[in-house]
């Protein structure tokens, strides 16, 4: 039997078991089979650590051919590796486009500046086959509902880009666009891409980022949310609810998705989710229920707050509780269910600038040279798997703060040495 015909069935159970509506998941590329064995899943490996590649680092990488692309992909791996991480999470669909070849989703601008032009070759199975060659996992980062963030990003839209073939399911909320989290088409669109990557690039697992609801606003989804009250009448949730049980209902899709895949594949792929670190911003103002995803299984394999914050943060209130001591010990007292990893996501581009708080040593600590280093000591004593590193930018390009930079990696490098 062709792989393409497999393709076909592994996307129809997929998305069948998966709870999707519609059509199985389009046929992409041609699987993409990396050069050596994917590495091991976090927990199996021991400690987690990782560098984000976000849109931003696209915006100065080369793109120019297959070569260069491999080339400088090449160089900040060996640095990654150098510095003891395990793990690369790159940002291959940030704009309701992609960095891969998609039968779903336009080309993104970001490889040629033109919303909609193939590159010529294929930058995630480049990433996949660079990363796996040294030794690193390759983790697909998402953004599921984020069409343009303003009118210069991505700027103009492919012409099959969600917005214009299915503008029913994109709401304006400006200066950007988004895709309806409301939406059951759009939940089962979004479980379709990730099954199309999942079937044609040995990816280690499937990331999202801390965009969820765009907004507080009621207008946003109000004619959905009086239609749904209308069909549960008594027993209708308050939109709050109903705007987490959306997320919510996407999450554990992915979820079975991912795992489903693993059992086929045997990869040990894993579904992660990095949420803003003020757990109450993520609950009443992102309707994310990140308590919930730690707590009950069946929703993430790991969750990874945005921690930027520094040792002694002080808010103007005098509230310390945003100090990096201070919140990764709230959350490392949330419950997690069994195999439900937390890791921290820290602050790399503090690097020399500081954290902007409104105490003395918010500058200082950030210009040690080994501010993460320190970070990564306290996260070992506490219960927390792991930590990832924003972005890359800041630990192999060279800049304002190059040596404290240089400074920091080897520090990270001396504690990293497996």
């Amino acid at each position: 039997m062709s792989k393409h015909i497999l393709s076909l069935l592994l996307a129809l159970t997929l998305c069948l078991l998966a709870g999707c509506g519609g059509d199985p998941a389009a046929p992409g590329a041609d699987p993409v089979s990396a050069p050596a064995a994917p590495t091991a899943a976090p927990g199996e490996c021991g400690e987690y650590r990782a560098v984000w590649i976000s849109y931003l680092e696209w915006q100065g990488a080369d793109f120019s051919g297959e070569e260069a692309f491999r080339a400088q992909m090449g160089d900040w791996f060996d640095r990654y590796a150098a510095m003891g991480l395990n793990t690369v999470i790159a940002q291959v669909r940030p704009f309701g486009d992609a960095l891969y070849e998609s039968g779903l989703f336009p080309w993104s601008h970001l490889c040629t500046g033109v919303q909609g032009q193939a590159p010529g070759f294929d930058p995630l199975a480049v990433l996949v086959e660079e990363a796996h060659a040294r030794g690193l996992r390759l983790e697909a980062w998402l953004n599921p509902y984020r069409i343009a963030l303003n009118g210069n990003l991505p700027g103009e839209l492919a012409a099959d880009n969600l917005y214009h073939t299915h503008p029913d399911w994109v709401k304006a909320v400006e200066p950007g666009l988004y895709l309806d989290p409301a939406s059951e088409e759009v939940q089962a669109y979004i479980a379709q891409g990730v099954a199309e990557i999942l079937q044609n690039y040995e990816v280690d697992g499937i990331h999202l980022d801390d965009y969820f609801y765009p907004t507080t606003d009621e207008s946003f989804d109000a004619d959905a949310y009086a239609a749904y009250c209308e069909a549960a009448g008594r027993d209708a949730l308050g939109l709050g609810d109903w705007r987490r049980e959306n997320v919510n209902a996407l999450v554990s899709r992915l979820y079975r998705l991912v795992h489903l895949d693993e059992a086929a594949s045997g990869r040990g792929a894993v579904l992660g989710i990095s949420p803003q670190g003020n757990n109450d911003n993520n609950y009443a103002m992102q309707y994310s229920d990140v308590a919930l995803w730690l707590a009950q299984p069946g929703y993430v394999d790991y969750v990874m707050p945005q921690v930027y914050w520094g040792y002694g943060y002080t808010l103007q209130s005098g509230s310390t509780r945003f100090a990096f001591e201070n919140i990764t010990a709230e959350w490392c007292a949330l419950p997690r269910a069994e195999g439900v990893a937390l890791y921290f996501g820290l602050g790399a581009y503090r690097i020399g600038d500081g954290d902007g708080g409104s105490y003395d040593n918010a500058v200082a600590q950030w210009q040690t040279g080994r501010n993460l280093a320190d970070m990564v000591t306290t996260l070992r004593g506490l219960d927390c798997d792991g930590w990832a590193l924003y972005r890359s930018d800041f630990l192999v390009r060279n800049g304002a703060w190059s040596e404290l930079a240089a400074a920091e990696c080897a520090a990270l490098a001396e504690l990293c040495t497996d």
